[in-house]
């Protein structure tokens, strides 16, 4: 690997060069032993892919909050660690059944969505295509996890277009406000943020282009910034809604559970809520659920991911198609050397 490096460092110094790692690319603990040793610096990029079936079926036999924070604990030891060494982190392989049929590849993805939108990866989407002349033997073989239908025509599943184009613009970088940084309250089984219609109505979620601009507290309440309004949690089953007494147990949000993504809050009789979502993506509080070794829960409408942004916060909609889908933040990559 170092001489592959250094093959490529001396064909063209001004190209990044990324290394992979072990054990189809998810190991990169050998380097803790080994490190690198390069002419050059400033220009190294680590790779990872991450699918579902390489954590087998446990999506889909285990409790997806446990399998969440195990594989991630196991993923962040093997590979993550690159980025606490200042190294930018590519995940360069992943992606999921198109048909949303898979159990264990949605489960798989929600967890995928929350770290990737936590640490603000740069990605690249298996696959584009959508079947092959030849493969396996078979003639014209489906690719389930293609973007593309069959006859590369159409989308296979434009609703995960429209949920991974929250991971195309970086919610922090150069060329944003960073004098201002704050947080967002990202949903990864939509791919969508939690905002305001205005200051009257219930918190919906919407694009994160359009995502509430908040601040979390060392007293672990959720301000809507520049204002008093801190999030609250009113009954079961009712709209979170915003008020101004922020010392009430109700508007004091914990991130519970193996996962860290639910979302947890006191009512008046001292019982446990957690944020959630309605059929009309209005953010409600319900009882928590999933936090057992339960199986069969799947708990993907109430997590939630406070992660840190310093994009700017805009009103207009915006929807970015296929051409740029496969685009992973070349900018935000190469700023890391900045």
């Amino acid at each position: 690997m170092q001489k592959g490096a250094e093959a490529v460092h001396a064909a063209n110094p001004n190209v990044l060069v990324i290394l992979s790692g072990l054990n189809y690319d998810k190991d990169l603990s050998f380097t803790l032993n080994r490190p690198l040793q390069l002419t050059f610096t400033n220009k190294l990029v680590f790779e990872v892919h991450w699918y579902g079936f390489s954590d087998g079926k446990a999506w889909e036999t285990s409790n997806p909050n446990q399998v969440c924070g195990q594989v991630l604990g196991n993923l962040m030891r093997n590979a993550g660690f690159v980025l606490d060494k200042g190294y930018p982190l590519f995940v360069s392989e992943f992606g999921m059944d198109m048909r949303g049929t898979n159990v264990n590849d949605n489960r798989y993805f929600n967890c995928f969505m929350g770290w990737a939108a936590e640490y603000d990866l740069d990605w690249a989407l298996w696959t584009l295509v959508g079947s092959y002349y030849l493969r396996e033997g078979v003639v014209g073989m489906n690719e389930y996890y293609g973007v593309l239908d069959w006859n590369w025509c159409d989308i296979r599943n434009s609703s995960f277009l429209q949920r991974i184009s929250s991971l195309q613009s970086p919610f922090r970088g150069p060329g944003y406000n960073e004098i201002h940084p704050h947080k967002v309250i990202f949903h990864p089984m939509t791919g969508l943020c939690i905002k305001r219609k205005s200051i009257y109505e219930h918190l919906v979620l919407g694009p994160c282009s359009e995502a509430e601009a908040w601040t979390y507290t060392p007293q672990k309440t959720l301000t809507v910034m520049g204002t008093y309004f801190c999030l609250q949690a009113d009954g079961l089953a009712l709209p979170a809604k915003l008020g101004v007494i922020c010392s009430y147990a109700s508007s004091k949000w914990e991130t519970i559970s193996d996962s860290k993504m639910h979302l947890s809050s006191k009512l008046a009789d001292g019982s446990g809520v957690c944020l959630d979502i309605n059929s009309n993506n209005v953010v409600v509080t319900n009882a928590c659920k999933c936090l057992n070794r339960n199986s069969t829960c799947d708990p993907g409408s109430q997590w939630f991911k406070i992660i840190d942004s310093t994009r700017c916060i805009s009103s207009t909609k915006s929807f970015l198609g296929i051409n740029s889908i496969f685009s992973f933040g070349v900018k935000s990559l190469l700023a890391s050397f900045s």
